[in-house]
């Protein structure tokens, strides 16, 4: 897997890319100000933020990861097929609290193929905080440093891991997110239109459909967005950043 440098800087070039199959899977970047913002807080050497809160593209399936790990070991790792064989990214791929991969290596060796890779990049002491919705993990934030983070730094790494998951993933989730999910124009309008609490006719009223069209619309998107009423696909279309 080649590794895009497309977001040497921060993560705002995404006009070049048509929907979210062509923008490439890693992308690296030298630094970011969130990111060198949180370094002031707790040193770390390298970080990853992967996952999306899509079908497919959740973490643990490699489909969407953004960070400054050295490229070329992110390369040799895609290459070799660790990510279906590290006992760290499994072991995160089901928990609900951090991962810390010299507890993990306790209990399951690692390949020694990854241990020669951690070793050489100094890819060291990785500790991932997930980030979920609900029991589902969608996501992951991914620490790397030298030494062990002490138990003061993992509870501020831990508060901090979702916002910056946000933050950093919110550039693809409002570009290419609705029509990923299918979500149509008009089901999109409608459900911002019902988040400010108008009833069907005054969301036909504001659009120009016509109040059936309007509840079709919803209808549609509260399936689409796995949900079994109204309030609550409004709800999830605010957290996925679909809506304002």
């Amino acid at each position: 897997m080649s590794v895009s440098t497309a977001f040497q800087s921060d993560f705002v070039d995404l006009d070049t890319y048509v929907d979210l199959q062509s923008v490439p899977r890693h992308r690296h970047f030298s630094s970011n100000s969130i990111v060198d913002r949180m370094r002031l807080a707790v040193a770390f050497d390298h970080i990853a933020i992967s996952g999306l809160d899509i079908d497919g593209y959740r973490f643990g399936q490699a489909a969407s990861v953004d960070s400054d790990f050295p490229p070329a070991f992110v390369e040799a790792y895609a290459a070799d097929g660790l990510v279906g064989n590290d006992p760290f990214v499994q072991a995160a791929k089901s928990s609900r609290d951090i991962v810390i991969e010299s507890e993990v290596w306790k209990n399951c060796e690692p390949p020694q193929r990854l241990l020669y890779l951690t070793r050489t990049f100094k890819v060291q002491n990785r500790t991932l905080i997930p980030i979920l919705r609900g029991d589902v993990v969608y996501g992951g934030v991914c620490f790397a440093r030298s030494t062990p983070f002490d138990d003061d730094e993992l509870a501020f790494l831990t508060l901090i891991a979702e916002p910056i998951h946000a933050a950093v993933t919110r550039p693809l989730m409002e570009k290419f997110a609705t029509a990923q999910m299918k979500l149509s124009k008009g089901e999109v309008a409608c459900l911002s239109q019902a988040s400010r609490g108008l009833t069907s006719d005054s969301i036909a009223t504001a659009t120009g459909y016509q109040t059936e069209t309007v509840n079709s619309y919803i209808k549609s998107a509260v399936r689409k967005l796995g949900c079994s009423n109204r309030t609550q696909a409004i709800a999830e279309a605010i957290r996925r950043r679909l809506i304002a």
